[in-house]
């Protein structure tokens, strides 16, 4: 089936009026019926772990690759298949009350806010948005629209970032007067490419016209863009802070409760017009907050093999840093969140050992318990949950996720400023938040949105 982008345009503004922005309440009680954009690699594990939810149901499946539909039909059969979200969206109408996004970055937004127009749930994978405008009309629209929407940083629910929030949150270390964060991948780390590469045929079974949406016209790369390395390309992807910057800042946003900074500033290398570059050190400042010390707090992000000093996180002799993590300084110590990895606080003499649950269960079992004292007790610990079962909840319950627009949004906002300020590598960027300007660098602005292509534009977001 196929359907003209006039006709889809006419179709969809009826959807808008025809399915108000309400959390409709034949949902409260019954199966929430779910279309996915996006069905392989992370589009794969997004709808299973959805699916798990006993009130979750599939209705439609969407990808513009028929290759990469078997996968998931042996686990979840009989949904109907879709090349063209727009041509779903249409054909579903009114059997759909939800939507997972699990695309390249460029097209997370323009899908996520149709739906939202809809009056469709949104579960749309990080970074939230491909540029700091994008996230900000998303956070818009998900107000205006009164839907359930979780972004796609599943870490945010882990038991390893929910704990290091407590111990901040709880003064553990004081007030908190730096953040130091990093991550060894680089920007173009999957091609090693700086230039637009040969053109190709297009594979049997691929729309390469669907998979370029909002981007501008290119040829077909073999083993390029599709199915994964779009996130080298500047046009397509985001580089490392977009890949990981939603996850490892995300527990020194929730922590600290921040908002939009103050100023950014990069100190980038290899940067060019293709793809993202190599390494980078990037610092922001943000408004102090109840959990800080002082008015403004500084949060560094490093990298491409770029790593904070060792000394900051006040380690034991022969203990290295995290692969990647964080570490939060404070009035009265350090914690250093690994990703993925219970929190640290040093210094070990003032703290006590620093030991993994296990440890500490079997030291809490023990009848000749050691004496020693531990960082970070049992106590202190807090259980994860599931973040894709939380947005089901969220829908079928009536209340907001604790990873809503309202809050990924900004977190996104300041992920993608930093990518931004790596344009502009040494310059210090003034970011006035409520008028979405750099006063002190205004040629920097046209980077806080990007050129969509004829006839797939974002609109704002409804006033």
């Amino acid at each position: 089936m196929t359907l003209s982008r006039r006709n889809f345009l006419r179709t969809a503004a009826l959807a808008t009026l025809a399915f108000p922005a309400i959390v409709r309440a034949r949902n409260l009680n019954s199966q929430v019926q779910i279309a996915a954009v996006g069905v392989d690699g992370k589009g794969f594990s997004d709808i299973a772990e959805v699916a798990s939810h006993p009130k979750a149901h599939f209705v439609g499946f969407c990808d513009i690759d028929a290759g990469r539909f078997d996968r998931i039909d042996k686990k979840l059969p009989g949904v109907t298949h879709y090349a063209d979200w727009r041509e779903m969206y249409t054909w579903l109408g009114d059997g759909f009350d939800a939507v997972t996004i699990s695309t390249p970055d460029h097209m997370h937004a323009l899908p996520t806010m149709v739906a939202m127009r809809m009056g469709k749930h949104v579960y749309c994978q990080k970074p939230l948005t491909h540029t700091v405008w994008e996230a900000r009309q998303l956070r818009l629209q998900a107000a205006k629209s009164k839907v359930r929407t979780q972004m796609g940083n599943q870490i945010h629910s882990a038991k390893e970032y929910r704990t290091g929030v407590r111990l901040i949150q709880s003064g553990r270390i004081g007030k908190v007067l730096a953040v130091h964060t990093w991550h060894p991948n680089t920007g173009n780390g999957y091609t090693k490419m700086t230039a637009e590469p040969t053109a190709g045929p297009v594979p049997a079974g691929v729309s390469w016209d669907l998979w370029l949406g909002t981007a501008q016209a290119r040829d077909y790369a073999p083993n390029v863009y599709h199915p994964f390395n779009w996130r080298d390309w500047v046009d397509f992807g985001s580089g490392t802070m977009g890949d990981f910057g939603c996850h490892l800042l995300d527990p020194v946003f929730t922590a600290l409760k921040l908002g939009a900074p103050l100023s950014v500033k990069a100190e980038s290398l290899g940067a060019n017009a293709q793809t993202w570059c190599e390494q980078q050190t990037i610092e922001w400042v943000f408004p102090g907050t109840e959990y800080t010390k002082g008015k403004t707090l500084s949060v560094t992000w490093y990298d491409g093999g770029r790593l904070p000093d060792a000394t900051l996180a006040l380690l034991p002799p022969g203990k290295t840093l995290a692969k990647a993590g964080s570490i939060f300084i404070g009035e009265h110590g350090v914690m250093m969140l690994p990703h993925i990895a219970m929190p640290q606080l040093f210094p070990e003499e003032k703290f006590g050992k620093n030991l993994n649950p296990g440890d500490l269960a079997r030291r809490a079992r023990a009848k000749d318990k050691p004496t020693d004292k531990v960082a970070v007790d049992l106590a202190d610990f807090i259980e994860g949950s599931s973040h894709y079962h939380a947005w089901v909840d969220a829908i079928t319950e009536g209340h907001e996720t604790t990873d809503n627009f309202a809050y990924a949004g900004p977190l996104t906002e300041a992920v993608q400023l930093g990518n931004v300020a790596s344009r502009f590598s040494g310059v210090k960027l003034e970011w006035d938040a409520d008028d979405m300007k750099i006063p002190n660098k205004r040629e920097a602005e046209a980077l806080l949105t990007k050129p969509y292509r004829k006839g797939w534009e974002l609109i704002a977001a409804d006033r």
